[in-house]
């Protein structure tokens, strides 16, 4: 039995991971911190009575003690990376949820998100979207869970800057994400009064993510082609689930069926990505809390351009999800292990 320790457990990734892994027949969490809710029994959170009888969340500060094989940290963004060196010290293997690990370059990171304090473990951190560095994620020590807009854009472009068949500076990303992205700590305007009836766009231009969608895509090129993107998120009034929307100006003639064919062939075997037909096109309500995400391609081949649009559940495929994916794959598990299970209709 695989012994986990989730730091950071009462936001909306660390209950979702308590979630997922309440089923899992190889985990047993035996320890959960929480500053807000230290000393409180996991079994009286509403969702999980019933569940994670004699676990009490803990602070943060008190892992040391901790017995664990690996660990998640689903700390906010910042705080991760102070925690994450002493995180690896105590259990050898970190799965990290925040943006801290995610890029590889230093002054990348400083530019969008400040300074870092342990940017010595940039290079080593594997990049964690399984359906790309799933040979990587096997011998990992730390990785860096991916972000949720990251996520369903790359997965959405992957088979089209693998194969070349795009201009890597032609892409324009527009992506709508419920309410839920943008953490559970109290502010005004993601509040219900404040959502609820309306939808706009947010962090036009400057939305940290930028940097991690472009070096995830970039990576696909063989390095020949650095990708940029004009990436443009947006705020709908759903509690959950993100549908990115990608534009991009081929090369050269390609056929619908063709463009079908070849992400069907990129994504063989992957059980978490679902193609559709062609006519047919991703809805969120489609993936709600499960870990897979949707594609449909659609090729406008008179303007020489086509459009891919993924469907993804944030607070699944888009984080805690793919961490359990991480986690089962460092361990040597069934990939699918405790995450297999049909998204929810309503």
């Amino acid at each position: 039995m695989l012994r986990v320790a989730i730091i950071g457990g009462s936001g909306y990734t660390g209950l979702e991971l308590l979630r997922i892994l309440a089923g899992h027949p190889k985990v047993r969490v035996i320890a959960v911190t929480s500053r807000a809710y230290k000393d409180t029994p996991v079994s009286e959170v509403p969702c999980f009575r019933g569940f994670y009888e004699g676990l009490k969340f803990t602070e943060p500060a008190d892992f040391k003690g901790i017995k664990a094989d690996i660990a998640f940290s689903a700390l906010p963004h910042s705080v991760s990376q102070e925690a994450v060196p002493g995180l690896l010290k105590a259990f050898g293997r970190v799965i990290d949820l925040s943006a801290d690990f995610r890029l590889k370059d230093e002054a990348a990171y400083r530019t969008w998100y400040g300074e870092h304090k342990s940017p010595w473990l940039l290079k080593e951190a594997v990049y964690g979207l399984p359906e790309l560095n799933r040979e990587k994620i096997k011998k990992a020590r730390l990785v860096a869970n991916p972000g949720c807009y990251p996520t369903g854009a790359i997965l959405a472009l992957a088979p089209l800057l693998k194969r070349g068949l795009v201009r890597p500076d032609s892409i324009i990303i527009d992506s709508k994400s419920g309410v839920s992205g943008a953490g559970r700590k109290a502010a005004l305007e993601t509040s219900f009064v404040e959502v609820a009836g309306g939808f706009k766009a947010y962090k036009v231009g400057c939305h940290r993510h930028t940097p991690e969608i472009e070096q995830g895509l970039s990576s696909l090129t063989g390095g020949a082609d650095g990708v940029k993107i004009v990436f443009t998120p947006h705020l709908i009034p759903i509690s959950r689930g993100i549908l990115t929307t990608a534009y991009a100006e081929l090369k050269r003639h390609v056929s619908t069926d063709s463009l079908i064919g070849l992400y069907n062939e990129f994504y063989e075997g992957e059980r978490f990505v679902r193609m559709l037909p062609e006519g047919r096109f991703p809805d969120v309500g489609n993936v709600r809390r499960s870990n897979y995400c949707d594609i449909g391609i659609y090729l406008d081949a008179g303007r020489k351009r086509v459009i891919a649009i993924s469907a993804i559940d944030n607070l699944v495929k888009g984080a805690s999800g793919t961490a359990v994916q991480n986690m089962n794959i460092m361990a040597g598990f069934k990939e699918t292990l405790s995450l297999d299970g049909p998204p929810v209709a309503i």
